[in-house]
């Protein structure tokens, strides 16, 4: 008997033993999830800091977008002035031409023609011709003074080059005579 006595006792202390095995592993078994948060928190941090990095950067791209946007508008005027600044002799050479005496008529209507057409493709690009009725420092350069009775002083008598502008900005002041 005291052998059956020896294995209940012996059965007891392995119920025992699995219980306690068992209040360790569901103990230990929150130790890991723990442990799992913990292993994604780290995660999540950096999950955070690289969102945060991806939108400062999608910030950063569109206030580049933006700029390089507003200063290639503000650069347009320029660089079209620049570049109409550049054909103007062109147009003096065809007004020079049209002043000329031509016996072809259709020599002459052709430059007319070419005259016309490149004055509307100004026109397109806004810039027109200085106005040349009264004198005015700011767009018109005066290459001499004449008395004269016909005009008022500060008129302008006789424009030797025509002055051109876009907008406020003037791409070539009119040379001109100015009435005393």
């Amino acid at each position: 008997m005291s052998d059956e006595k020896n294995e209940k006792i012996e059965k007891d202390e392995e119920i025992k033993e699995e219980a306690a095995e068992t209040e360790k592993e569901a103990a230990g078994s929150s130790e890991p999830e723990t442990e799992v948060i913990t292993e994604e928190k780290p995660e999540n941090d950096e999950a955070a800091k690289l969102k945060e990095q991806l939108m400062r950067t999608m910030a950063e791209y569109d206030n580049y977008r933006k700029r390089t946007a507003k200063e290639k508008t503000e650069m347009m005027p320029d660089i079209t002035a620049r570049v109409v600044g550049e054909f103007l002799p062109v147009l003096d050479s065809l007004e020079r031409a049209m002043a000329a005496e031509c016996s072809d008529e259709g020599y002459k209507k052709g430059v007319e023609m070419i005259h016309t057409s490149f004055l509307e493709t100004l026109e397109k690009l806004g810039v027109e011709k200085v106005p040349t009725e009264t004198f005015d420092p700011s767009m018109h350069q005066a290459v001499q003074q004449v008395q004269s009775e016909d005009h008022e002083s500060g008129q302008i008598v006789n424009v030797f080059q025509n002055g051109y502008r876009i907008g406020t900005k003037v791409l070539r002041f009119a040379m001109v005579t100015v009435a005393q």
